[in-house]
């Protein structure tokens, strides 16, 4: 059996927020309802078949829409995107519609918003969901990509934004 240490939750999003991430915008719909969610936490699972994850608060009752859709897209932002991260994040007041009409979107397969200009965007079908104590990890198949014009990345580090 493994020794387990408790590490303070506090201590830990401290150490994270010097782990340099990608900033992701993932969106679902179910119906006419769509949601979309600013992540850093998200990574390639394997070429074949090309498949995905991402991590999302379980916490909040307004992610249960991306446990019961079966569909995702992750959509990597450009350094351009800045506005929509933060329109996505929380950071802002903005309801739902208005952070959707911040951007463009459409679709590719699944139905599930895609950021038009997004660097690539990786549409999904949900293929397996973990459940971890405040997140769940949602793994994906990727039935459909988009790339855009190069653009510098949007990087999260040190609880801010960087282009690189």
């Amino acid at each position: 059996m493994l020794n387990r240490q408790h590490i303070d939750p506090g201590l830990y999003r401290d150490a994270m927020s010097r782990y340099a991430g990608h900033v992701q915008l993932v969106t679902t719909a179910m119906g006419e309802l769509r949601r979309g969610v600013t992540i850093t936490a998200a990574c390639s699972v394997s070429d074949n078949p090309a498949s995905v994850l991402i991590c999302l608060n379980n916490t909040n009752p307004k992610n249960a829409i991306f446990f019961r859709s079966g569909v995702f897209v992750l959509n990597t932002l450009g350094a351009h995107h800045q506005a929509v991260a933060d329109a996505f994040s929380g950071r802002t007041a903005l309801t739902n519609d208005d952070r959707f009409a911040s951007a463009r979107f459409d679709t590719l397969v699944t139905g599930a918003p895609v950021l038009f200009d997004a660097l690539a965007a990786f549409d999904c079908r949900v293929t397996d969901i973990k459940e971890m104590p405040t997140h769940n990890v949602v793994f994906g198949e990727v039935a459909a990509v988009r790339f855009s014009e190069k653009h510098p990345a949007l990087i999260y580090m040190n609880r801010d934004y960087h282009a690189l």
